[in-house]
């Protein structure tokens, strides 16, 4: 009740969003979407007057449409209320989760952290041998020559590779634009950090991509003082999937996510 309290100054207050798991569109189950999450940040960076946000990432990627969304509403939020931002990385903030964190005005790892992968990434797996095997014939008919394109019952063409490079670099562009944008002077120039490498904990600070080696409720409090209050704000799974209403879908996702995550030999 002190905080309602007149002529009492209140303690100040830090909101905690937490990131955690796979990138994903919409309608993913436990992926993370701006569309979900956007309650979510605004209710944080809006309720209670805090004195800062911070973002509790881990998250080895996924989506970089929708890690580019979420960052911008983060970046946007801040500077409309005029709010610092500070990223605790936990196990992993690579791909689409290093992006996330770079939505903060800092970045702080634990040890064991891993940071990185600032690249694009497509996989897939081709069974046109599987289906000969079989005598299984593939029929596909299209209007438009690129219409269908690396199909995985098909041999691979190299027209599809180039044409998938095509599409991978401007977006791998985007996301170097976003690092530097966001880290600036701090990079190390000495070392190639776009090309898909992950670090862990210190190097990782040494070479810019992180500001230091923090826990998040220490470093808060050495900011903010020893009195200071965090709010925090995690994303809910609907009724109906956390009960298995989706169990057969939220099982490919499962492992879809579970190889992103095996990725960093987690």
């Amino acid at each position: 009740m002190k905080r309602f309290l007149p002529f009492r100054k209140a303690e100040p207050r830090v909101a905690v969003i937490r990131l955690q798991g796979m990138i994903a569109a919409g309608g993913r189950m436990g992926g993370m979407n701006d569309a979900g999450l956007a309650p979510l940040i605004e209710r944080a960076f809006s309720r209670g007057k805090p004195a800062a946000v911070a973002l509790a990432v881990n998250s080895p990627g996924g989506s970089p449409a929708q890690s580019s969304l979420i960052a911008a509403r983060i970046r946007r939020l801040a500077e409309e209320k005029e709010l610092p931002v500070h990223a605790f990385v936990e196990d992993v903030a690579a791909s689409g989760g290093y992006w996330l964190a770079t939505a903060a005005d800092d970045i702080w790892v634990d040890v064991s952290s891993v940071l990185g992968s600032v690249g694009v990434i497509s996989s897939s797996f081709g069974f046109p041998e599987f289906l000969a095997r079989h005598g299984i014939e593939r029929r596909v008919h299209t209007a438009g020559k690129s219409k269908s394109f690396l199909d995985p019952f098909q041999p691979e063409r190299p027209a599809d590779v180039k044409r998938l490079k095509a599409l991978q670099e401007p977006i791998h562009e985007a996301f170097i634009q976003q690092v530097k944008a966001r880290r600036g002077a701090k990079l190390s120039k000495d070392v190639e950090l776009f090309d898909g490498s992950v670090w862990v904990g210190a190097e990782a600070v040494t070479l810019g991509l992180a500001d230091g080696v923090a826990h998040m409720v220490p470093k808060l409090k050495e900011l903010y003082g020893d009195k200071v209050e965090l709010v925090p704000y995690t994303a809910r799974k609907p009724f109906w999937r956390r009960f298995g209403a989706e169990a057969l879908n939220g099982a490919t996702e499962a492992i879809e996510e579970r190889a992103l995550w095996s990725r960093f030999g987690l």
